[in-house]
Formats: structure tokens, C-alpha cells, sequence
């Protein structure tokens, strides 16, 4: 019976913390949406109202009101889910080959490719903006897209994951069949790191999704703009902003990312279940 209570006792220890994290940090979320349902001055309120208010369908109506909502969203689907496709695939034939296959100069490139890692991205602002405008792509969504079609990041990501996960044994195997580079890349490596791809996949498009600094300046025309740099258009004129306004564009702007979210999480538990129970 004590042995019991122990057990009870440590699996309590153990799960309020967790339990206080996860209320802690799913806080500001509610927040969020506690705002979307409140106008302005009732947010600024005191004491501040914890349960949601009436003003939901009007804030949705303003802000559709307010800008092109829906073209906006779906520039930055176009985006993002033009990148995330690019990105995949660029980087995970880099990783691939770095993993995987020796040549001259593998280590000096790789090292390259780890020094353009660690260098901040706002260094390279100016520069694009100078190749984008002798191309002629600003303004234009190829000014965000072509650039960002590979990254340092997802090719050493992918190259980590695959050193480990595909194993040399399968690409020789694959060579006494007769497999080409190309085909040992689509059936041998591309089903052994789906998990990784997923979470690359999720991590590139929530990275597109919110920028904001590259858009607002490659894309010079404010009628044909991403949804980020939209919802900043939502600051008065004059000083004064409707925040439950912002919070609605904000709450709805989430959904996409939440959707994308349960997909790859999905994909990526449901990989390793399955090399758990193959293990």
C-alpha cells in the first residue's frame, strides 16, 4: 500500500511542473484570444477581463474592412509554401551528398557552409536588395522566394540527420541493383528521414509565415503585400490603434500554422512509432 502512495506521489511530482509549464505557456495564447473578442477600450480595462466578450464578429468585420485580408494570406502561402517545397528539396540533396559521398574539397565547403551559418541574416539585407533590383525582381514575389530556396541551416540539419539515420549498408545495396544517384536519393534516403524532413518542413514554413523585415522592403507596392506586413497596416493614423482589431488579424493568421503544425508533428510521431515497433 505504501509502495502505491510512493508511486502516486512521484507521478504527481513529476506532472505539476509539467502541468504548470503547459498552463504557463499556453497563457499568452488564450490571452490572444480572450483580446479578439473584446474591443479596444474594454482591453485596456481594469481589472482585465479573463472571459471571452461580444465583439469577435465586428473586430473579424473591421479588419476585413481594414485590408485585403485573404489576398494577403494567400501571398504568404505562396511563400511560404513555395519555400518550404524548395527548401526541402535543395537541402536535403546537399545534405544528402555531404552525408553520404566523398569529393574533393567536401570539408572546406562544408566549412563554408558553416561560416554563412554564422552569419546573421540582416547582414545580408542590403546586398540581396542591390541583386533583386539589378534582376528586377522587387516588387514581385520571386524577390522572396529565390532566395530563400536553400538555407546553411536545413542542409546541416538534414546532413546530421542523415549520417546517422541512413545507413551505408542500403546505398550499397542499392548500387548492386543498379540505382543511380537520383534513385538512391528517392527510395532509400527520402523514406528513412521523413521525421527530419517534417520538422524542417514546419520550421521553414512558420520561418516564411512570420517574416516580416524582407517582405516590407522587397515588396514595394502595398497593395500586393504578405499577410505580416499587412496586419502592421493596422496602426492608426493618428496614434491610436485598435488592438482588438490586431488580436483578430493576429488569432486568424495563426490558423495556417496550427494546420501545418498538426500535419508535420503528425507525420514525425507517427515515423518514429513506426521505427520503434521495426526496432
Amino acid at each position: 500500500m505504501s509502495s502505491i502512495k510512493g508511486s502516486r506521489r512521484r507521478g504527481i511530482a513529476l506532472h505539476l511542473p509539467l502541468i504548470i509549464g503547459t498552463l504557463i505557456s499556453a497563457f499568452p495564447f488564450y490571452w490572444a484570444v480572450i483580446m479578439s473578442t473584446h474591443s479596444s477600450s474594454e482591453i485596456f480595462s481594469y481589472p482585465p477581463k479573463l472571459l471571452p466578450g461580444t465583439h469577435f464578429l465586428e473586430n473579424v468585420r473591421n479588419l476585413f474592412d481594414a485590408i485585403d485580408f485573404f489576398g494577403s494570406m494567400w501571398n504568404s502561402l505562396l511563400v511560404a509554401t513555395s519555400v518550404t517545397f524548395l527548401v526541402l528539396l535543395f537541402d536535403s540533396l546537399a545534405a544528402f551528398v555531404f552525408a553520404k559521398f566523398e569529393f574533393p574539397g567536401k570539408n572546406v565547403l562544408f566549412g563554408l557552409l558553416m561560416v554563412i551559418f554564422m552569419v546573421p541574416a540582416q547582414l545580408s539585407v542590403i546586398p540581396q536588395f542591390v541583386v533583386m533590383a539589378k534582376i528586377g525582381w522587387i516588387g514581385s514575389m520571386t524577390a522572396l522566394i529565390v532566395p530563400a530556396a536553400a538555407n546553411a541551416f536545413g542542409i546541416f540539419w538534414m546532413r546530421q540527420y542523415m549520417k546517422t539515420a541512413i545507413h551505408d549498408e542500403l546505398l550499397d545495396a542499392s548500387r548492386l541493383d543498379g540505382a543511380n544517384f537520383l534513385r538512391q536519393y528517392w527510395h532509400v534516403a527520402l523514406p528513412v528521414v521523413r521525421p527530419g524532413l517534417a520538422f524542417l518542413g514546419i520550421f521553414t514554413f512558420m520561418g516564411q509565415w512570420n517574416d516580416f523585415a524582407w517582405p516590407l522592403i522587397a515588396l514595394t507596392n502595398p497593395n500586393n503585400v504578405t499577410l505580416q506586413v499587412a496586419l502592421s497596416q493596422l496602426n492608426g493614423t493618428h496614434g491610436t490603434t485598435d488592438y482588438g482589431i490586431v488580436m483578430t488579424g493576429a488569432l486568424l493568421a495563426l490558423i495556417p500554422l496550427l494546420i501545418v503544425f498538426a500535419i508535420g508533428a503528425k507525420q514525425i510521431i507517427g515515423d518514429l512509432a513506426k521505427g520503434a515497433v521495426r526496432g
